[in-house]
């Protein structure tokens, strides 16, 4: 099959063995065990999307957990090519969008079965492979983690991003006023039109300014670094900050006096590395609360660009440079 490769961090499109049952990937000697294992459906891969975890897995700085693919992509969409035993929820030819801890750049990948979502009605699967990444992270970060209550208030530091797109949508749709932070008057706009209640432009005004002296209840932080300090001020008594990036650094200086006193919960949280009982648990989740909204319109994906599979280097140049609105959608030619 096909899929990206990575080498000393340039990507390219190479062909590579079939993926092999229970492990995602394949040696060369493996072939003749290709297909879905027990529990898995193989996936003919008709578009991936890419995510920072991406870029970070490509320069050397986040290697897939054991037994996952060692190819980039942690989501797809496309039709289901086999499956394995047990698996009875899916069919031949169903037409899927996957959660994944790895393989997503290639013509086919294997999947738990549970990990797969239908691809809403009406929607082209470049259009789902923009959804099982972002609105899973946004859905478990806000509504699991920080146990965001109707009504409460939620700031997205990152609101255009493709985590960002889905949360403005979900904080919309389940009665949550959210403000968002953000880099460009455009996005600004879009983050606006997809429904946040307000925003700032970081070199114009001060997230200070937006929030006044209300603050929030939740944050959901891909920042980090010197911002995380100044995050956690604008948060109220018994406030929750969700880590999930670390886009400006690793280290920060905080007021530890400022979380007991305010009795302010810090909660670092991933998503590929979860067992996967608890992603099925998720995904579960999703299904039953999360994708009728697509059905009426109270949802949708946000996709900023598409590239072909072999363009992913552009690709990736471009979300490294913090152009996107949404998601960035990579075309594969399922074989």
């Amino acid at each position: 099959m096909q899929a990206i490769t990575v080498t000393d961090g340039r990507l390219a499109l190479a062909e590579v063995p079939a993926p092999r049952a229970g492990n995602g990937t394949a040696s060369a000697d493996a072939c003749a065990n290709t297909g879905p294992g027990p529990g898995e459906v193989l996936i003919d891969v008709h578009a991936t999307a890419v995510n920072r975890a991406d870029l970070l897995q490509a320069a050397g700085l986040y290697p897939p957990p054991p037994g996952a693919s060692d190819i980039l992509g942690l989501e797809c969409a496309g039709r289901v090519a086999a499956i394995g035993e047990g698996v009875t929820q899916w069919a031949v030819g169903d037409a899927v969008c996957a959660l994944l801890a790895g393989g997503g750049y290639a013509s086919q990948v294997l999947v738990d079965a549970r990990h797969c979502l239908p691809l809403p009605a009406g929607l082209s699967f470049e259009e789902g492979a923009a959804l099982p990444e972002a609105f899973a992270t946004a859905w478990l970060n806000l509504f699991r983690e920080a146990g965001l209550h109707p009504g409460e208030r939620v700031l997205l530091p990152a609101g255009a991003s493709g985590v960002g797109t889905a949360a403005i949508q979900l904080c919309n749709a389940f009665g949550n006023p959210c403000f968002v932070s953000v880099g460009t008057a455009e996005k600004l706009a879009a983050c606006l039109a997809l429904g946040a209640t307000a925003g700032i432009v970081r070199s114009k005004r001060a997230l200070t300014d937006l929030l006044g002296q209300e603050g929030v209840d939740v944050i959901l932080d891909a920042v980090a670094g010197s911002a995380l300090d100044s995050h956690l001020r604008l948060l109220k008594p018994d406030g929750r900050l969700v880590l999930i990036g670390l886009m400006g650094g690793r280290t920060a200086p905080v007021d530890l006096g400022r979380l007991l006193v305010k009795r302010l919960r810090v909660i670092g949280s991933t998503l590929r590395s979860r067992h996967a009982d608890d992603k099925a648990a998720l995904i579960a989740e999703l299904r039953e609360r999360v994708w009728p909204l697509f059905a009426s319109g109270a949802l949708r994906p946000v996709i900023d660009s598409r590239f072909p599979l072999a363009e992913a280097a552009a690709a990736h140049a471009h979300v490294a440079a913090n152009r996107n609105i949404g998601k960035v959608i990579l075309t594969v030619v399922a074989r």
